[in-house]
């Protein structure tokens, strides 16, 4: 079982000291759904990218900006799913979030 508030403060810490900004960690994997932790430093971004086939993200410390998005800016307690369409996330501040994605269609049961 994944304690998000120690997992928070740990991943913080090691984006402070990460070279890029950043830390990650997988905490759920069941097949299709996966849950990670991932914490970005202050300016520090996630190019965009395209979304899996369903996501969303809940703000644990911090705010970020997610392109493409209405709202932007999402604070601590937020959280929103994700467009299909291409996006970047930037740390508006140190900032922590949960990112949930399901990685195949229904009936695709490939892993």
């Amino acid at each position: 079982m994944a304690h998000l508030p120690s997992l928070v403060e740990a991943h913080l810490a090691a984006a402070q000291q990460d070279a890029h900004g950043r830390s990650a960690e997988l905490v759920v994997h069941d097949g299709v759904l996966r849950q990670t932790v991932l914490a970005l430093r202050s300016g520090t971004e996630l190019a965009e990218h395209n979304s899996p086939h369903a996501a969303s993200i809940q703000v644990l410390a911090g705010r970020v900006r997610v392109t493409g998005m209405s709202p932007e800016e999402l604070g601590v307690g937020e959280a929103i799913a994700l467009t299909h369409d291409r996006h970047s996330v930037r740390a508006l501040d140190d900032a922590v979030f949960l990112l949930t994605t399901v990685t195949s269609q229904p009936g695709d049961l490939r892993d």
